[in-house]
């Protein structure tokens, strides 16, 4: 039995819990739920006991020579007692493609009772802390931004697709075209299998209005709040787009997916360059400082570190809306300034990382703001 977990918690996770079957994992393999992961062994056959809500189930199987394949995974909704069955397929090495039928669903449930000591019970101790890291991954939210595929992979299922022949061999190969431009023409074209991509909301390519003057293209390239607008259009409710950040960490975090990560910072980015937002959504910038506040405890700080610019986008960025918080001080809601004062001090004693002197501009060639 799981520790710490009491006997009227344990009763009713038997009673109302979900139960997840995973038939002929290779032995040897890593399988995870959540924020938990084991390596299997011979015995195992699934998990019992899953809370109803949100879980990421992952694996990845070892070859005889003991090393792991990527990983991967697929986010599941539990409901109420519900009977999950999956199947290994040994030839394609991952989840078989074939439906587990309602009769072979119904042959389990009465096998049960001598399945149950094959079957790990859910580290209890764990729900609390992910249902604060997804709070806002809704159904919605799953169903918009999962590949078509279903799962979740850390290595990205490339194709090699035909080269346009914008050029004859004649002219690849001229004397006028760099070494760099004719190696780069012998190397292949890669993109990502259809249907293997997560589908994370477009970003606009133009952050400002048709028709915008000089200065007005400026101003929304200082502010993002047109950019964020758009995307918050393709949502449900604002909180959906916290959904979409907590659900790209967590493909990161847990699910290893390198283009998640690049996601993630690049959405908090956008959040934290906004000025005129803040005020129009105050409710969805009180959860995304909970939000990521959680994240940035389960990550190392040399994680965010861009090895190649020596650059932390996410200080930068929270340095950026800090300043915009404190520009708009006199208007912003109290509650949110209060909480995001508590939030830099943290910040600070954990990274030990520097709010002060926010007006101050730490770039030389920083922009003018314009004023319309």
């Amino acid at each position: 039995m799981e520790k710490n977990i009491d006997n009227d918690l344990a009763l009713k996770l038997l009673k109302d819990g979900g139960t997840f079957i995973f038939l002929d994992l290779p032995y040897g393999s890593e399988f995870g739920i959540d924020m938990k992961v084991w390596n299997t062994d011979h015995n195992f056959k699934g998990i019992k006991m899953i809370p109803p809500g949100l879980h990421f189930i992952y694996y990845s199987i070892k070859n005889i020579h003991g090393d792991t394949a990527p990983r991967s995974g697929f986010f599941h909704i539990f409901k109420r007692k519900e009977f999950l069955i999956r199947k290994w397929n040994i030839s394609t090495e991952d989840i078989s493609a074939e439906e587990i039928s309602e009769e072979q669903k119904e042959r389990f449930k009465k096998n049960l009772l001598n399945l149950d000591k094959s079957l790990g019970p859910y580290p209890y101790h764990i729900w609390k802390k992910w249902q604060s890291l997804t709070k806002h991954i809704s159904e919605n939210v799953v169903q918009k931004l999962t590949p078509k595929s279903g799962y979740i992979r850390s290595a990205i299922d490339l194709i090699n697709i035909e080269k346009s022949p914008n050029c004859s061999t004649k002219q690849r190969w001229s004397k006028s075209r760099t070494e760099e431009e004719r190696q780069e023409d012998l190397l292949p074209e890669l993109i990502p299998k259809s249907g293997t991509e997560i589908r994370f909301t477009e970003m606009p390519v133009q952050r400002y209005p048709d028709g915008s003057n000089p200065s007005e293209i400026t101003f929304h390239y200082l502010d993002s709040s047109y950019a964020l607008n758009i995307m918050l259009s393709t949502c449900m409710t604002p909180l959906d787009f916290i959904g979409e950040i907590q659900f790209a960490f967590v493909c990161f975090l847990i699910g290893a997916n390198l283009e998640a990560f690049e996601r993630w910072k690049k959405l908090v980015q956008l959040l934290c360059n906004c000025m005129k937002a803040i005020n129009r959504y105050t409710q969805m910038y009180l959860e995304f400082i909970s939000c990521i506040e959680i994240q940035l405890e389960e990550i190392p700080e040399d994680f965010l570190v861009d090895i190649v610019a020596n650059n932390n986008i996410i200080y930068r960025s929270l340095r950026d809306f800090f300043t915009n918080l404190e520009f708009l001080k006199s208007e912003v809601d109290n509650r949110l300034y209060c909480r995001a004062e508590r939030f830099k001090t943290r910040l600070t004693s954990k990274f030990r990382w520097d709010f002060t002197n926010l007006e101050a501009e730490e770039d030389e060639d920083a922009p003018v703001i314009v004023l319309l």
